[in-house]
């Protein structure tokens, strides 16, 4: 079959049944799946090399990594350890033992079933973030937990891997140095992707930016994700491990939006790849002559995996509702496992007909985690006795303002506009703090300001201003990029937490902004400077001195913002240069 119409059988497919699925409330990805049976060796033998075109199609899980690596910046990386190496671990372990525990008492041999066990304990990256993205919740404290134990589970694919042989031989056959050397290896090649993802690749940047040529930087972008991922591979890793930690080591350099814009259609076309292939390798044969079994054998993995992750998810300080959330989207096998069984298979650890009836079992459970997410929204609307407020309804009239963010400084912006009867729309993540705004017959809606599909429900596009008011930085981030690329009529009016917020936002061209506690702050100190003994004229002077020169310094310091060693240098001079002024003003005091 030409390559040609390959394409256009996948493509076929995709364009079919993903927006059947939607409109059916299924999501994207059991679309993809239904696409892939359909065509596939147990469906309409369109096409069958399903091998083949699965190991291609894992390019769009590394796409995925590498885009979430670039959203990940190294601090960030090493704020969520205690989350990867505490929750991730647990969840291995505790998940690993039970499922291996319960092929032991099936019969498995111990050996077989420690392979079972901890291949079945790993969750599907791709299914789970995919799912997580869909709903913007990547960044909820639920995806967050189930991003780091993802994480963890590819770190642990290798160790994995490298017991494997031992399991088969009892441990005997196998010399003292067989597990240092490779292990040796791929911590060599760790820091040679760090040290080269830290400098070479910026600098390969800068070069191929200068050419101005927007295909050879897309170029380039690929190679970077591809090399590092085969890099990886060669030692034995995970690609999408490889791809991550390029994404995160790229996180903060000044090409990060143009990587991430050039990948994300290779991503988005390679990764609904993956899932149709995935459904494609669904052996329907299995299913028919072994239904009951294999039915209670998904129950089983589902049930056990979704048991150890909500508990953890409270343990690791989640809400009942986010540890529910929690559970339904990790509680699938994931693509590692076939991999694990097909080593376990050639050292045999595994026979084939447990091998397939494995397969089958991995490939339903990503197939039943979509409608198992869906499910368990619904229990959730139905515990709290309504669902979420519909965003999507377009409002009867326009807004000259929209609010992002309800919290401490949206609420005051909105009392003082509310007051003036400017009407308003606020945006929240929070039931709560919305359904307060909705009480005074303002427009109010739920979700994440920075969806694209939400501002144009809100009507961004008629309104004049747009208070940014959201508390975490990377999501106030994130929907300063959005407003300002999807709407750049309107006017950006900013909260920000602290300096290197106000720089961040100053990058996208916000001029607008305001500090939090920097105001009540000189406020304060002009308070405490009359409660020593100074003359309330002197104490407002240096207050405002301090405050236009603070002001200034801000802006000042903003070309330099990414330099730690520059801006430590000009916080040593602003310091002096106050107390040179202050000095000054004191001297002109005593005069008087």
């Amino acid at each position: 079959m030409g390559i040609e119409l390959l394409a256009a059988i996948f493509l076929a497919a995709a364009v079919v049944a993903v927006p059947i699925a939607r409109r059916l409330g299924l999501g994207a990805v059991l679309g993809y799946l239904a696409g892939g049976v359909l065509i596939g060796p147990f469906g309409l033998r369109l096409v069958t090399d399903v091998e083949r075109i699965l190991h291609f199609a894992e390019f769009g899980v590394v796409l995925l990594l590498f885009v979430i690596g670039l959203e990940l910046q190294p601090s960030r990386l090493w704020s969520m350890r205690r989350s990867v190496f505490g929750t991730g671990a647990l969840q291995l372990g505790l998940t690993g033992t039970l499922l291996g525990g319960l092929a032991w008492l099936g019969g498995l041999a111990t050996s077989a079933a420690v392979v079972v066990g901890l291949a079945l304990a790993l969750s599907s990256t791709a299914f789970a973030l995919q799912i997580l993205a869909e709903r913007n919740e990547l960044t909820a404290r639920h995806g967050r937990t189930a991003f780091s134990i993802l994480l963890f589970q590819d770190l642990a694919v290798i160790p994995i891997l490298a017991v494997l042989p031992l399991l088969a031989t009892g441990g005997g056959d196998v010399e003292g140095d067989g597990i240092a050397w490779p292990l040796a290896r791929v911590v060599l090649m760790l820091a040679l992707v760090i040290v080269g993802g830290r400098y070479l690749l910026r600098y390969a940047l800068r070069l191929i930016a200068a050419t101005r040529l927007q295909e050879i930087f897309t170029a380039f972008a690929l190679l970077v994700v591809i090399g590092t991922a085969l890099l990886m591979e060669a030692v034995g890793l995970s690609m999408g491990l490889g791809a991550f930690l390029a994404g995160v080591l790229l996180a903060d350099s000044e090409y990060r939006h143009e990587l991430e814009a050039d990948i994300e259609p290779f991503k988005g076309l390679l990764l609904g790849l993956f899932f149709i292939a995935v459904g494609m390798s669904l052996n329907l044969g299995i299913i028919l002559e072994q239904p009951l079994q294999i039915a209670t054998l998904v129950v089983l993995l589902l049930l056990i995996k979704a048991a150890v992750l909500a508990p953890l998810g409270l343990w690791s300080g989640l809400s009942l509702a986010s540890a529910r959330r929690l559970g339904a989207t990790l509680p699938q096998g994931g693509e590692f496992a076939f991999v694990i069984f097909s080593v376990a298979l050639g050292t045999g650890l595994i026979t084939q007909p447990l091998n397939d009836l494995l397969i089958v079992v991995v490939t339903l459970s990503m197939a039943l985690t979509p409608p198992l997410v869906l499910l368990n929204d619904r229990l959730e609307a139905r515990s709290t006795g309504s669902g979420e407020p519909g965003y999507d309804v377009r409002p009867d009239g326009d807004s000259q303002v929209i609010i992002a963010g309800f919290g401490r400084v949206g609420q005051i912006v909105a009392r003082i506009l509310r007051a003036r009867k400017i009407t308003f729309t606020a945006l929240d993540k929070s039931s709560a703090q919305v359904d307060f705004v909705a009480r005074y017959g303002n427009k109010i809606y739920y979700g994440d300001a920075s969806r694209l599909d939400l501002l144009r429900a809100a009507r961004a596009e008629r309104a004049e201003i747009f208070v940014l008011a959201i508390d975490d930085v990377e999501e106030s981030v994130r929907t300063a990029e959005v407003v300002s690329r999807h709407f750049p009529e309107l006017r950006i009016y900013a909260r920000a937490r602290n300096r290197q917020h106000a720089h961040r936002l100053m990058d996208l061209g916000i001029t607008i902004l305001r500090r939090d506690t920097f105001l009540s702050s000189i406020d304060l100190a002009r308070e405490v400077l009359i409660g020593l003994g100074l003359p309330a004229a002197a104490a407002e002077r240096a207050a405002k001195r301090f405050r236009e020169h603070d002001e200034q310094r801000l802006w000042a310091d903003h070309e330099a913002h990414r330099d730690d060693q520059k801006m430590i240098h000009r916080a040593r001079q602003a310091a002096e240069e106050l107390e040179e002024m202050f000095e000054k003003d004191r001297l002109e005091d005593a005069a008087d």
